[in-house]
């Protein structure tokens, strides 16, 4: 059996690429958090399926509720990097990102007390302007990324990238990739295993696509996606409908999905990968 990638990208529910009234930390702190009792009711759930995932951590997140990423830590989970202050990495200088992620690291394995190797960036915003990004990874001592978006879509995407697991040839070293799960409809690579996608689709679609994978499946959410109360940010329609759909349903989803299927962290996902068949990609 196959054991699929169950991955949390640790945000609370405001923070929303792209969106002028959640764009910086000095925004984000007048909004109530959210993200403590959403984080509770996954770990739960995960408590009841004996499952044990990977945390991609906000910086920011970690630094206002240690407690929380230090809980997540102690019930065995995997601690992972998403950034610090949730920026889109094709917007920022190779100094900017070398910082945020040095600051992010630092904390998250001071909190944690884990080596914190695993990254995976805000939006999956490294693209073919920004491949440095991945240098500067290994650079700080990831060797497992999940940023590789293998399609196009709204923050670039890297269409003709592998979308199966591959390595990526750095000058600091190798680095392994976990590219996001898509499938072909028409012609076209479409995503369906994480934020919206799996919100958007409905759950026999999922058993269909687990049940023919023959690798792993990158699954991917947020906190905010089983939290239905969540207050609503002003958002163009099409965007506030990918943003708010079907958040009544995700719980259930998953919760059906993990007493179906096999899962589990990175480390788990990579150990039973044979790196010596996969692509190697220069970055």
């Amino acid at each position: 059996m196959i054991t699929h990638l169950l991955s949390i990208d640790l945000e609370d529910w405001f923070h929303v690429l792209d969106n002028d009234a959640t764009s910086s930390p000095n925004q984000w702190e007048k909004f109530p958090s959210r993200v403590e009792q959403s984080t509770e009711r996954l770990l739960a759930l995960f408590d009841k399926h004996d499952v044990k995932v990977t945390f991609f951590v906000l910086g920011w997140i970690a630094k206002k509720f240690p407690k929380l990423v230090k809980q997540i830590a102690d019930n065995g989970h995997e601690i992972g990097c998403h950034s610090q202050n949730h920026p889109l990495i094709y917007l920022m200088s190779r100094k900017e990102f070398e910082d945020d992620l040095y600051n992010s690291l630092s904390l998250l394995r001071d909190i944690s007390g884990q080596a914190v190797n695993m990254y995976r960036a805000p939006g999956f915003s490294i693209t073919r302007e920004c491949l440095w990004a991945f240098d500067i990874l290994v650079k700080h001592g990831i060797t497992v990324d999940s940023s590789v978006f293998p399609a196009n879509r709204a923050h670039g995407g890297l269409a003709g990238f592998p979308t199966e697991p591959f390595i990526i040839k750095t000058s600091f070293g190798n680095l392994k990739e976990l590219p996001i799960s898509t499938f072909s409809f028409v012609g076209k690579r479409v995503a369906f295993s994480g934020g919206g996608y799996f919100r958007l689709f409905p759950r026999f679609l999922h058993s269909y696509l687990l049940n023919k994978a023959t690798k792993p499946v990158i699954m991917y959410l947020h906190p905010r996606e089983i939290d239905v109360s969540q207050p609503r940010l002003s958002l163009p329609l099409m965007r506030y409908i990918k943003t708010y759909i079907n958040l009544q349903t995700t719980y259930n989803k998953l919760d059906y999905l993990l007493d179906h299927f096999s899962y589990g962290s990175v480390s788990e996902v990579i150990s039973k990968v044979n790196w010596l068949e996969t692509k190697l990609i220069n970055s």
